[in-house]
């Protein structure tokens, strides 16, 4: 049996840095590119890792539930920084953000990674996350 995968762009975030898609899903798999703090009109959120990170989460959990799921739905993300001197700065974030959606601690795999830079230089964080959405 064979897949096609379906792709898009939902509302809600900002446009993709080029001709890709948001998010493609492969049956009940979905899988999201990389997100950023960048709000729907374009602009970065601000200059820190905190602020960049929490509407990077969002923009997943925004593209995710145009999909039919939830952040609870996440079995994996890859979380890229460009300094490790924000780590700590991203791990802050994290907690912030996941108290409200995950018990403490339980949070899905996450490969972080220290990449020497993004697409644009104001960019500190940059997220992708794989979730399966649950049928009915």
């Amino acid at each position: 049996m064979t897949i096609a995968p379906s792709y898009d762009n939902p509302p809600g975030v900002g446009a993709p840095f080029s001709a890709y898609s948001h998010v493609a899903s492969a049956g009940e798999l979905l899988f999201v590119a990389g997100q950023c703090g960048i709000a729907e009109d374009g602009s970065v959120t601000g200059p820190g890792v905190r602020t960049q990170t929490i509407r990077a989460y969002d923009n997943v959990r925004t593209i995710l539930e145009s999909q039919g799921a939830t952040i609870r739905d996440v079995v994996r993300f890859v979380s890229y920084l460009t300094s490790r001197d924000h780590v700590a700065d991203f791990y802050a974030a994290r907690e912030e953000y996941f108290a409200e959606h995950y018990p403490r601690g339980q949070y899905p795999p996450n490969t972080l990674l220290i990449v020497g830079g993004l697409v644009r230089a104001d960019l500190l964080v940059e997220i992708d996350a794989t979730a399966f959405r649950r049928k009915g």
